[in-house]
């Protein structure tokens, strides 16, 4: 079969190669594009990383410790697109490829040579001092190279030969400033909850402080930070409460001009991963988990125009707006396939919660403030109990 023949082929390429392969499979399909074939190779290539003792490989690779103080920001799969805060591991071999055989090879020879010597043995603290000086060096260069721009434009040019990924030199520019913020990264991460129970005006002060307290020195890397936060949320959207609580006002142009406004854009890819999610599902027949994601995307969609004032005329409204029309395309084609006697679920007004008289009382809450909400989780319950 011609699937197993191009597997062959496969075997003979390296594992490096075979993941950076697995990592723009993956963008190509996120990104839309129909590869005939694509999800069998992609079956095989998950199964071969993935499989029992892939993790010990990993971690014998030196581009595993060098990149390891990302790993809080980082995101699976691999969006052709800029997303503030967040570092698609996929973009991550291209990146090392770059680094390790144009930007400094002599230094990156070295650097793998020593750390050969040092996985895999209780010398712990030498191998972590001797990424860290490896790291340093990488954040200084790039930060020569990247500063000069015909540089820039050579290195933009030669990622281009390792990845086919649009993101990719933003992606380089995240990793640079993520790399020389990551000590202050690892404290601030380490003083986050685990998970947020909830994210009332309580938490919201707790880390609108820790966040003043971190842009003083960092504020390059302030999206990475509240990507941190973002982690740990229960509901995403309530990443929001960050930028408004800052704002003079819950105008969306003052908000606009708060410090941690950056949160809104972020919730905003959150609905695009959404919309990229539900085409998957539906294009695999999963309508269980296409229900789920539309459930998602709407209540992120009334809780940004309910939060934030004049917000359908602002640039986030804008871009909202394009994405739930691409939303509502895919939920179209997918009802069109039955006949119109015949109901989908995705066709049910029950996916937009704030209809109901459960999600109006929690919208009163919204305008009365964090206080009560615990009152209308309440009445909800009893709601839906009913």
């Amino acid at each position: 079969m011609q699937i197993d023949r191009i597997w062959e082929f496969l075997q003979r390429l390296s594992p490096l190669t075979r993941s950076c392969l697995l990592a723009e499979l993956e963008r190509l399909e996120l990104s839309g594009v129909d590869v005939p074939g694509s999800a069998d190779i992609q079956a095989k290539l998950r199964a071969e990383f993935r499989k029992e003792g892939a993790a010990q490989n990993k971690e014998a690779e030196p581009s595993f410790h060098f990149f390891a103080a990302l790993e809080p920001i980082l995101m699976e799969g691999a969006p052709d697109y800029d997303s503030p805060g967040r570092i698609p591991r996929g973009s991550l071999v291209p990146i090392w490829e770059w680094s390790t055989r144009d930007l400094l090879p002599t230094m990156a020879r070295d650097f793998n040579a020593q750390m050969r010597g040092l996985i895999g043995t209780d010398r712990k603290k030498e191998l972590r001092q001797a990424v860290s000086v490896f790291q340093t060096k990488v954040v200084k260069y790039l930060e020569n190279t990247l500063s000069d721009p015909i540089a820039a434009q050579m290195t933009r040019a030669r990622l281009a030969t390792y990845t086919s990924a649009r993101s990719a030199y933003g992606d380089l520019l995240k990793v640079m400033i993520a790399l020389r913020a990551r000590e202050a990264l690892a404290k601030f991460n380490k003083a986050l909850p685990e998970r947020f129970a909830r994210f009332d005006s309580g938490e919201v002060a707790k880390m609108t402080a820790l966040l003043d307290a971190f842009r003083k020195d960092n504020p390059d890397a302030v999206p990475f930070a509240l990507a941190m936060i973002g982690k740990r949320l229960k509901t995403p959207w309530h990443l929001i409460r960050l930028a408004t609580r800052a704002s003079a006002s819950k105008n969306a142009a003052d908000i606009a001009a708060a410090p941690y406004a950056i949160a809104i854009p972020m919730v905003l890819d959150r609905v695009d991963d959404g919309r990229r999610a539900l085409r998957i599902a539906l294009k695999q027949n999963r309508v269980i988990i296409a229900r789920d994601l539309l459930a998602d995307i709407y209540d992120t969609e009334f809780a940004l125009k309910k939060n934030i004032e004049h917000f359908e005329q602002s640039e986030w409204g804008m871009r909202l707006q394009e994405l739930m029309d691409a939303v509502a395309a895919l939920v179209a084609a997918e009802i069109s396939r039955f006949p119109a006697q015949v109901g989908h679920v995705l066709g049910s007004r029950r996916l937009r919660n704030q209809d109901s008289l459960a999600g109006k009382l929690t919208s009163l809450a919204w305008k009365a403030g964090d206080a009560v909400t615990n009152g209308a989780a309440h009445f909800k319950k009893l709601i839906n109990a009913a």
